[in-house]
């Protein structure tokens, strides 16, 4: 039995869409409160508070560029000032732009590790003392299989989700004495719109690649989102891979 998360706020950023509204919905079906972060897609937003309220809990969308460290930091003020406190972070926001070394940008490189790397340094940081004072946290940053095993034409990306598992080590070796566990899902190709744009036969070639032969689904990640937040007591500082066997 999944413990129920009543009284627990979260704050889930990129939250509007795919991999982050399942997990929203998944938190909200335990109890919790629910801020959903996006960047621009106001409409996906104020549907998925519609679905999350229609499941009896509180709800918010908080527009923010999680890759400016102010508008990250503030995401997580917002929620503490209303709700009175943060008990939850799920960092999901992140963004690809692939090309091969030969043909990456400094824009390339900056926007992908500023959006998937950086804004977890900053959401964690101001989430910390929220946590700290009630003695509970639980932060889960989705990683990728990518940031484990490289991949052709995703440098920046590889670099962005490997340091996500990196600094999820050391924050929860600091922070665990605080009753806060950080923890990294590291999903395979899971079926959401970044997914969708990949040419059908470059998905034919990536399903051969995976030996259950299928891509994930959204909701099987925030599965395992949800059982470190609601479950994960004793875990932490651990990387869990959702992947169908694409990396072991």
């Amino acid at each position: 039995m999944t413990e129920r998360l009543d009284n627990k706020t979260a704050l889930v950023t990129g939250g509007s869409r795919g991999i982050g509204r399942a997990i929203a919905l998944e938190l909200a079906r335990l109890g919790a409160k629910v801020a959903i972060n996006y960047r621009s897609a106001s409409d996906d937003a104020d549907k998925v508070v519609e679905e999350l309220k229609a499941l009896g809990t509180d709800a918010v969308a908080l527009k923010g560029d999680v890759s400016n460290k102010d508008e990250a930091r503030g995401l997580v003020h917002q929620v503490v000032e209303q709700w009175g406190r943060l008990d939850i972070l799920i960092n999901n926001a992140g963004i690809t732009k692939d090309r091969t070394l030969k043909k990456l940008t400094d824009d390339d490189w900056e926007d992908v590790i500023n959006t998937n790397l950086n804004s977890v340094y900053y959401t964690v940081s101001a989430a910390m003392p929220s946590m700290m004072e009630n003695q509970f946290g639980r932060i889960v940053n989705i990683s990728s299989f990518v940031g484990q095993a490289g991949n052709f034409g995703q440098s920046n990306y590889s670099a962005s989700k490997g340091g996500v598992i990196a600094f999820t080590k050391s924050a929860a070796q600091e922070l665990a004495r605080h009753n806060i566990t950080v923890n990294a899902i590291a999903p395979g190709f899971t079926l959401t719109e970044m997914l969708a744009k990949v040419p059908d036969e470059i998905q034919q070639k990536i399903l051969d690649k995976i030996p259950m032969r299928r891509f994930g689904q959204p909701e099987e990640i925030a599965r395992a989102v949800v059982f470190l937040a609601a479950d994960g007591d004793y875990i932490t500082g651990q990387q869990i891979n959702v992947n169908g066997g694409v990396y072991m």
